[in-house]
C-alpha cells in the first residue's frame, strides 16, 4: 500500500493537524515507511506464541471488588476552595 500526497492530506486533515502544501510529500514518505515496518512485522511468524501482558512473565494483581465510599471525605474536601455539607460547593452556571 502506497501513500500519496492527496492520502497525506486527508490524514492530516481528520488528525487536525496543520501541513503545509510542501510539506505534503514528506509526510506521505513517512507514512510510506511506517507502513512498510508494519508489512514487515506481518512476515513474522507466531503460530504459537501466547499473548503477553508484559516482557517479564508476571501475573496480574487480583482484589475483590468491593465498593465503598472511601472513607477521606474530609481530606478530599479539604483541598476544596468552597466546601457546604460535605460537598463541593460550585458557582451557579444556569440562571
Amino acid at each position: 500500500m502506497s501513500i500519496d500526497t492527496k492520502t497525506a492530506a486527508k490524514v492530516a486533515h481528520l488528525a487536525r493537524i496543520k501541513v503545509e502544501e510542501d510539506a505534503l510529500p514528506a509526510l506521505a514518505n513517512e507514512f510510506n515507511t511506517i507502513l512498510g515496518f508494519i508489512e514487515q512485522l506481518n512476515e513474522v511468524d507466531v503460530e504459537g506464541v501466547e499473548p503477553m501482558t508484559s516482557v517479564t512473565p508476571m501475573r496480574l494483581k487480583r482484589r475483590e471488588d468491593v465498593v465503598t465510599d472511601g472513607n477521606m471525605q474530609d481530606k478530599i474536601l479539604s483541598n476544596a476552595p468552597d466546601a457546604r455539607e460535605g460537598f463541593f460547593a460550585v458557582p451557579k452556571v444556569v440562571e
